[in-house]
């Protein structure tokens, strides 16, 4: 059994009190601390990538530098679909049947096995579209 710190249990809380939106490790750090739990950010960093293993925060790559993202089905062996969307940055997970047929046909014919919890699509969330739209872009 692997022992759970206070500060694992106030990261635990503060990525619950962001719901679904995304962070940076820096903006964890001051959320702990507003809520009474400085911790240095080596700590934070720590603890993120403890949550990532355990497959409750997604890591996401950007150009500035990683966010993160609490995981509404948070196992390790769940296979998360995210997309990213390019205009706002908006991270939303996806259930699809039908991307993991895709992933299935890749492994299978192309002998390549994707990694859902670190696949990307990258596009226009809805939002955005809608906002383009009503201001006529294409």
């Amino acid at each position: 059994m692997s022992y759970v710190t206070k500060q694992y249990q106030a990261v635990l809380q503060c990525l619950e009190a962001r719901d679904s939106a995304a962070f940076t490790a820096a903006e964890l750090a001051e959320d702990l601390r507003l809520a009474g739990h400085p911790v240095g950010l080596a700590t934070v960093y720590r603890q993120l990538d403890k949550l990532e293993t355990a497959g409750v925060v997604h890591k996401v790559p950007t150009e500035e530098g990683a966010l993160y993202q609490r995981c509404p089905h948070p196992a390790a062996d769940h296979g998360c679909f995210l997309l990213r969307c390019e205009a706002c940055g908006r991270i939303l997970h996806l259930d699809c049947p039908q991307l993991e047929e895709l992933y299935r046909h890749l492994e299978a014919s192309h002998h390549f096995r994707i990694d859902p919890r670190r696949t990307i699509l990258t596009g226009r969330c809805q939002h955005c579209l809608e906002q383009e739209e009503s201001h006529g872009a294409p």
